[in-house]
């Protein structure tokens, strides 16, 4: 009897597990992708949008150019996950059941209580996110005068932050807009938990963007125009954007599977408390001993590249491999810079540095973007996207 193979979600773990299993199943199984778009969005890439719409054509790829033709794609929302019935509940189809089901469905901003956060900030989490940002400072900046300036909020500053922040940063400089720019970070430095080199150099490109930096003060409640701080003054807002914090999809709240917080536990082979389902990406909290896997498309990128030979293996009865993350370094954009840290030499060459800008940062992010693009489509295509990356 031929398995079906069930995967949810088109982001990089979910397009990475497709491109993987369909080599690994070579048709002995039947495969079928679900999610709620049908098109594969380069997501670290998504904040380009927000300074130009038209890079959207670079950094989105049909799921026709990904999937093979024996490849069943379902575009719909994924409401809910029965492992006692083994079936996946749509919002608009029929119940599809599975034999093996790949929860990549990636995760929903997290807004940890704050009163009127949810209500008044944008979020940066789709294309369709990026355009709302995009159009929002648009208005801002038409109603705007060098006088009074639209005050337009970046809160958080993790990764997506910092990026927004900067891709701001160049639509205004683009356009002249009359735009204040405001980072804002509960913790004492931006990047947290990271390296204070690379603490220091995006916060020098930041400044040197003329944006402003506020941390060590939490939000308290943010309102229509203004959010509120646990100590200091409040901060009037045109656009608010929240990029703080990620929480697993409620299509897995009632799913009966170990979580936290919606994000699935699971073993560093991908199971979870069910043999047969698998999770990785932001849907997974993946056990690497002392913490979880971080939430990173590069992350999610190895992650793929396991979980679609483990599932084959789990169908033929066979011992599945454990997964180790491998941290290769991190390379962050702020607008047409880029700093990177801790970069794993390659080629046998080493770095004198620990921490590089300029041009070689800069086309390392871009080869890391187009790396990815050509795994799950072609090099033909990673070289058109190049210019917008």
């Amino acid at each position: 009897m031929t398995d079906n193979v069930v995967v949810l979600g088109a982001g990089y773990a979910g397009t990475g597990a497709i491109s993987k299993l369909q080599s690994e199943l070579g048709g002995s199984a039947r495969l079928t992708w679900i999610a709620d778009v049908d098109y594969h969005l380069v997501l670290h890439e998504a904040h380009r949008v927000v300074r130009d719409p038209d890079v959207r054509s670079d950094i989105t790829f049909p799921v026709d150019q990904i999937a093979d033709p024996s490849t069943r794609f379902i575009q719909d929302d994924v409401v809910g996950l029965d492992v006692d019935e083994q079936v996946v509940e749509l919002a608009e189809g029929d119940d599809v059941d599975y034999d093996y089901v790949l929860v990549a469905l990636g995760s929903q901003t997290a807004y940890y209580g704050i009163p009127g956060l949810e209500e008044h900030s944008l979020t940066l989490k789709s294309l369709d996110d990026a355009m709302e940002i995009h159009d929002e400072i648009t208005q801002a900046s038409q109603d705007a005068t060098r006088g009074e300036p639209a005050q337009v909020v970046v809160g958080g500053a993790g990764l997506s932050g910092i990026q927004t922040a900067g891709e701001i940063a160049e639509f205004r400089d683009n356009h002249r807009a009359p735009i204040e720019i405001h980072l804002v970070e509960a913790l004492d430095e931006i990047f947290p938990g990271n390296d204070p080199e690379i603490q220091q150099a995006l916060r020098d490109l930041l400044e040197d963007a003329g944006v402003r930096i506020h941390t060590d003060d939490p939000i308290t409640e943010a309102k229509d125009d203004v959010i509120e701080f646990d100590e200091g003054e409040p901060l009037e807002h045109d656009v608010l954007i929240w990029t703080g914090g990620i929480t697993g999809r409620d299509a897995l709240d009632d799913a009966e599977l170990e979580k936290e917080h919606n994000r699935v536990n699971v073993e560093a082979n991908f199971q979870t408390t069910e043999e047969n389902v698998f999770a990785i990406g932001d849907s997974a909290l993946i056990d690497q001993g002392d913490r979880p896997a971080p939430p990173t498309a590069q992350a999610a990128w190895q992650a793929a590249e396991v979980v679609g030979e483990n599932i084959a293996r789990a169908i033929e009865n066979r011992p599945l491999k454990t997964w180790e993350y491998d941290d290769k370094g991190t390379v962050v954009s702020v607008g047409d810079k880029a700093v990177a840290h801790e970069v794993k030499p390659a080629f046998g060459v080493s770095l004198p540095v620990d921490t590089f800008g300029g041009i070689p940062a800069k086309n390392l992010k871009k080869m890391i973007a187009a790396k990815w693009i050509a795994s799950v489509t072609s090099w033909n295509e990673a070289r058109k996207s190049w210019s917008s990356l």
